[in-house]
Formats: C-alpha cells, structure tokens, sequence
C-alpha cells in the first residue's frame, strides 16, 4: 500500500483536491479533517491526530528499552 498527502478542500457537497492527480475510480481513501479558524488551531488539531496515533501504536504493554539496549554512536575521528 503507498499513500501521499494532498491539500483539499470541501465545497459543500464533496471534497475536491487543491493539486491535480489521477486518481482511479473507487480508489480506496483515508480523509483526515483539521479544522480551525487559526494556525494554531490547525497545529493543534495535528498535534492531537498524531498523539493519538502514537497512543495506537505503542500500548500499556509496550515493553521498556533499557539504557543497555541502545547503541551508543562511535566518536568521528
């Protein structure tokens, strides 16, 4: 599955694309809505979608990673 990111727009009866692409019919989507009156209500709204994205992926159960497991990078010489 690949995915890309366009800007859209909704203009009262359906959701249009601001950029051009070929899409086929039937073509299965995800729509994510970020709505605001400002910039900061926009970040915000991307903020929350992306912590709740995370809180998805890793769950209570996720194990800890101990100091021990990471690799430290060697000095440039």
């Amino acid at each position: 599955m690949s995915a890309i990111t366009f800007k859209a727009h909704y203009d009262g009866k359906r959701i249009c694309l601001d950029e051009p692409y070929k899409l086929q019919r039937d073509s299965k989507l995800i729509v994510t809505v970020v709505s605001g009156d400002s910039l900061e209500d926009e970040r915000q709204a991307w903020l929350a979608a992306s912590q709740a994205g995370l809180a998805r992926a890793y769950g209570e159960d996720e194990p800890d990673y101990f100091h021990a497991a990471l690799r430290e990078t060697p000095p440039n010489k």
